[in-house]
């Protein structure tokens, strides 16, 4: 082999290795800026998921208790609905929010909240489930894009983490649906530099897909094929200009400062400029929520960066004409527990694990602002009003993002398969 073809084969490796590329094709869609240019066609629905890692306490973020509540409630833009005091911009942002306090799933247990408030389903060991993610990608895109339809960011821990990063796995979908991750937004899909020049590089990558296409026009293989797929798909990506969308530098420096220096508002920047190049779905993972011992100072450091950026991404999008194509999305694997006891491990407010009455909210993707969505006892331990499981959360996402969560695939196996039960249903309210 020569110099110039080891090197293309690392370059290539390199990209695998980040997660550019995979076994099979991997899953990359048409650019949807072409819209703008037309000015004629509508904008594709699109989301940006807030993942917060470990289980956020509802009684120090959006639902404070009555009973010995450990922040004061303040006044938000919809009259009568009261937010922690940590998060007043985003208070001002309520007639953009579609709050559901009435969350119930019943698991406390990380991994397996992760993959249900991700899924739809407890885990079972036997057959997988792909995340909203996941079909997100499969149904909101067409083939050969030159941007991932499913970006997976993480924005860095803060405080106690709850165990490995969640990753979404397509399942049945295959494997071009899985996500590509980002390990760091200002960084953006590392790797993407060769060693040759441009033109040297060119020639060698034409030789070497010239060489295997004769031994596949020999031999035919699938796997033989489904890699030549892939170099063809590297070469676009390291020559394709909406690569630019993960450079965060290429945005306006009154902007990035609006967004912050801290990796989760560099996170939340990148979402918004991969929603607006064409990437239909983004997942920004902030972990460190497991606030074992109460979560009291915890959140209201958090809320030092989170209030004022989430509330930004909001106003951004909107000044763009964006937040009503786009669903941004505030959600955790479950919640933390009422206030038990006067003290003890696990037994003050927002120290341990609770999934019987949560918090999540939804904005833009054309759900209705300023609704609250069922109601809690003064303690915040028990759903009074409107309990909404996982599956019916999944499914008022689906149904702000135009997808049938009902629509049958089919396994390797030839077994139909749905993404949710036939149960689950959208929260009409939130419509």
């Amino acid at each position: 082999m020569s110099l110039r073809d080891a090197v293309l084969r690392r370059e290539f490796l390199k990209l695998s290795a980040a997660g550019v590329v995979g076994a099979s094709c991997s899953g990359w869609q048409l650019p949807r800026l072409a819209h703008a240019a037309e000015g004629s066609a509508p904008r594709r629905k699109a989301c940006i998921m807030l993942h917060m890692q470990g289980g956020v306490s509802q009684h120090h973020t959006f639902t404070v208790p009555e009973h010995k509540a450990q922040n004061q409630q303040i006044d938000t833009a919809v009259p009568g609905v009261k937010f922690c005091e940590h998060f007043p911009k985003l208070g001002a942002k309520m007639k953009d929010i579609c709050l559901i306090r009435g969350m119930s799933t019943g698991n406390s247990v990380h991994e397996r909240a992760r993959i249900l408030m991700h899924t739809g389903y407890n885990p079972n060991g036997t057959v997988q489930y792909p995340s909203v993610g996941n079909v997100a990608s499969c149904e909101l895109g067409v083939a050969d894009a030159e941007l991932p339809n499913f970006v997976s960011v993480y924005a860095g821990s803060d405080g106690l983490g709850s165990g490995p990063l969640h990753r979404s796995t397509p399942a049945y979908l295959g494997p071009k649906h899985a996500p590509v991750p980002v390990n760091d937004p200002a960084k953006g899909i590392e790797n993407l530099k060769t060693a040759l020049a441009p033109d040297e590089f060119d020639e060698a990558a034409k030789l070497l897909v010239e060489f295997e296409a004769k031994g596949q026009a020999a031999r035919p293989s699938g796997a033989a094929a489904a890699h030549q797929a892939n170099y063809k798909k590297a070469l676009q990506l390291l020559h394709s200009d909406k690569m630019k969308a993960f450079d965060l530098e290429k945005e306006p420096v009154a902007t990035r400062e609006r967004y912050g220096k801290v990796q989760f508002g560099k996170s939340l920047l990148l979402a918004r400029r991969l929603v607006e190049a064409g990437v239909p779905f983004v997942e920004i993972t902030l972990d460190g929520w497991d606030d074992h011992g109460g979560a009291d100072k915890n959140i209201k450091r958090r809320a030092e960066y989170l209030d004022p950026t989430i509330s930004f991404l909001l106003e951004d999008l909107k000044q763009r004409g964006l937040l009503e194509t786009t669903l941004v999305v505030f959600m955790s694997e479950f919640g933390r527990t009422p206030q038990l006891a006067d003290s003890g491990y696990n037994q003050t407010l927002g120290a341990g694990h609770y999934a019987k009455a949560w918090t999540t909210w939804l904005a833009g993707g054309g759900v209705r602002g300023g609704t609250v969505i069922g109601k809690v006892d003064a303690k915040g331990g028990e759903v009074t009003d409107r309990p909404v499981n996982a599956q019916d959360f999944l499914a008022t996402m689906c149904h702000a993002l135009g997808i049938d969560c009902h629509k049958e695939y089919l396994s390797k196996e030839g077994r139909p398969m749905t993404f949710l039960g036939p149960k689950a249903e959208p929260v009409k309210e939130a419509f």
